[in-house]
């Protein structure tokens, strides 16, 4: 009898160490899903990086004079693949980089010949297919850090959280860099 007195004692000292458990282990977890899908967007961005060069390189045939244009997407497009640091700083790097191509974009519409061209045509199919694919990695990469900071922010999760050391982590929130409108034939 007298052993089954220090059973509820015993449940009140090893449950919050239980639950503490549980709580480290899913903070893990969802880092882990984290960096995972942060893999998935920096597969897609090294498929950018690999596009834009030769995407520039068509274009600059078509339209010599407009070389300045064509260095800075090239220079950023070097920053943005040398950058292996925070989610936050790519951010930076990759936002210049969109606003860039963007930009070298709208000046490829001042070139009919350059957009009949079939393998620019081709190349910037496959830069629209990788900015779906880029924001696609983007969203599940920030669903994945919305629930991450959910558990780690809310009690007492927050708590095992602040023990262990668990560090926020950043949204990659840019945006595409190139949008395939909608085609109107009339």
């Amino acid at each position: 009898m007298e052993g089954l007195v220090y059973i509820p004692i015993l449940f009140v000292a090893i449950a919050p160490a239980l639950y503490a458990m549980v709580q480290y282990n899913a903070l893990v977890s969802l880092r882990n899903h984290i960096r995972e899908s942060w893999s998935d967007i920096d597969t897609e961005l090294k498929r950018r990086y690999d596009l834009i060069p030769r995407l520039v390189e068509v274009a600059r045939a078509y339209a010599a004079h407009e070389r300045q244009i064509f260095e800075r997407v090239i220079a950023l497009r070097d920053r943005c693949a040398a950058n292996q640091g925070p989610v936050s700083s790519q951010v930076g790097d990759e936002t210049e980089l969109v606003r860039s191509l963007q930009s070298f974009l709208a000046t490829v519409e001042a070139y009919p010949e350059l957009k009949a061209n079939a393998q620019f045509r081709s190349l910037h199919a496959e830069l629209v297919n990788t900015e779906d694919r880029i924001q696609a990695a983007r969203r599940f990469y920030n669903g994945n850090v919305r629930d991450y900071s959910n558990k780690r922010e809310s009690f007492p999760g927050s708590i095992v959280a602040s023990l262990f050391s668990f560090a926020p982590a950043a949204l990659f929130s840019v945006e595409p860099a190139v949008r395939e409108g909608p085609s109107v034939q009339l």
